[in-house]
């Protein structure tokens, strides 16, 4: 191994009764990418925070340039050159590209009056370092992801940066914008800058980087070198079971009757001419590149946007969705790409995010909203999906982000809905919990009641998981296939367009 920058050694902590880590260890190289895995509550995210000075071990050392210290604090860990870039980058929207780089510089040299002549230029210089241009009056809230975890990455290496930790950098970025982050992070180890790099994906670990570690409940499973493990491996060491991916191909399709059909549907600047139906027991599965018109798509059929021209047929009865509220009254469901915006009320109970779509449906004759008919409701989905939580009361941003999310689809499932729209339904999902949300929606659809549509940009979920897959380009569905007929890297060139699509 490379001369070891950081080391820490039989690291615990608690938080009541819970250990979140179990005597961990972890060492990284000086110039080393060093991939950090785990399932959401593995202890990833503890590490990082006492790493960085955020929390206190019980016990344990942290060895940083060949120095031991029991703890670190927050001003000592930035001071030793470990700068962490979470995974909401800390950004300040509302501020431009240049003083959300160079501003924090300016305070942590302690100056009294700020030089905006030196900012831009702290900026330019910082952004030219990594090789990337931005506008610098550009207001940052206006910018993709993408380029938010850019300027992150060039406000850190102001700092003298010896170890970047980024945590889940990917988890909202395109392949391309993925491609443009790695090659940054190949830049920042040749200057001799570690990253430490968290994941949960192994196609991740093998392109980028050259050793890993896995976390499960708390404790080490295990560190190698990333050329020696393979995907059988490493989903039995991230979850301890294992885990095998088999084509979905219902049993038996009945042709005579569609449950959903959708007739030249159109949206402007969206779609135009979209044709397809389902038929009972399939999961029908709809992919493009960003910007194809997918998400657009998915909304108008729930009826966020409202389509221009088309018509729209459930159990062969032409119906209207204009709205949402449309939407919901015909037993029409959207589980959103985005839980924590467009999926969840955040401040709400685990039990009012459950019941919240299906409200009217638990009132009592007199109006008055059946909570006891709403928790025993909850508690089934609970069960059927698997949640893990302490207590329904409990806020809903305890639970894991795979727990969320199959918070969300308990809510729209307890609709008993007639049409299933899932639009990126394991985003951001570790695993386990996306494992189980694909046996769930299979269960589903061999009960060959309910139309599900999966529109998503993962290759893999899409091509298991669904019988049948559109794809959308430009606004259009160019081509149509069943998923036998393909592999992951036939899809892959279908969606970017490397191979023509055969109908």
């Amino acid at each position: 191994m490379r001369d070891t920058l950081l080391e820490v050694r039989g690291i615990s902590k608690r938080f009541g009764g819970v250990k979140a880590l179990d005597k961990v260890d972890l060492a990284i190289g000086r110039g080393e990418i060093h991939c950090l895995l785990g399932e959401n509550g593995s202890g990833k995210s503890t590490l990082i925070k006492i790493v960085s000075g955020f929390y206190q071990p019980d016990e344990g050392e942290i060895i940083f340039d060949g120095i031991s210290y029991k703890h670190l604090t927050i001003n000592q860990s930035i001071q030793l050159g470990i700068q962490v870039i979470y995974q909401d980058m800390s950004i300040f929207p509302n501020l431009t590209v240049a003083e959300n780089i160079a501003l924090n510089y300016e305070l942590y040299s302690k100056k009294r009056l700020v030089s905006w002549k030196n900012v831009y230029k702290i900026a330019r210089q910082s952004l030219e370092h990594i090789g990337i241009e931005l506008p610098l009056d550009a207001e940052v809230g206006t910018l993709s992801v993408a380029d938010k975890q850019l300027i992150a990455i060039a406000r850190s290496i102001l700092h003298n940066s010896k170890l970047i930790i980024m945590d889940e950098p990917t988890s909202a970025l395109t392949r391309r914008e993925v491609d443009k982050l790695f090659k940054v992070i190949r830049q920042l180890q040749s200057e001799g800058i570690s990253v430490l790099f968290i994941s949960h994906k192994l196609d991740e670990v093998f392109e980028i980087a050259e050793r890993f570690t896995i976390f499960r409940n708390g404790k080490l499973i295990v560190t190698d070198d990333a050329k020696n493990v393979d995907n059988e491996s490493f989903v039995y060491y991230m979850t301890g079971r294992k885990i095998e991916e088999n084509y979905f191909v219902p049993d038996e399709i009945d042709r005579s009757r569609s449950i959903f059909k959708v007739e030249n549907l159109c949206l402007k600047n969206g779609f135009e001419n979209i044709n397809f139906e389902i038929y009972p027991g399939e999961i029908l599965g709809i992919t493009g590149l960003l910007g194809s018109g997918r998400t657009e798509l998915a909304k108008a059929l729930f009826g966020l946007y409202s389509a221009d021209k088309g018509c729209i047929y459930i159990d062969g009865k032409e119906t209207s969705i204009r709205t949402p509220m449309d939407a919901l009254k015909l037993n029409v469901a959207y589980v959103p790409e985005d839980r924590l915006t467009e999926g969840l009320f955040l401040t709400q109970s685990i039990e009012n995010n459950m019941i919240a779509a299906h409200i009217d449906g638990i009132k009592k004759s007199n109006g008055i909203v059946d909570f006891d008919k709403g928790r025993a409701d909850s508690k089934k989905w609970v069960a059927d999906l698997g949640i893990k939580l302490d207590k329904l009361e409990d806020g809903i941003q305890t639970l894991s982000g795979g727990n969320q999310q199959k918070v969300v689809l308990g809510k729209w499932l307890e609709t008993s809905p007639k049409v299933l729209i899932l639009n990126g339904p394991t985003v951001g999902v570790d695993i386990g919990a996306k494992f189980d949300i694909h046996n769930y929606l299979r269960a589903l659809a061999q009960q060959k009641n309910m139309a599900i549509i999966l529109i998503s940009d993962d290759i893999s979920e899409i091509l298991m998981n669904c019988n049948r897959i559109l794809i959308i380009k430009n606004g259009k569905i160019v081509s149509e296939h069943k998923n036998t007929d393909l592999t992951v890297e036939t899809l892959q060139n279908l969606i970017t367009g490397k191979k023509e699509a055969v109908l």
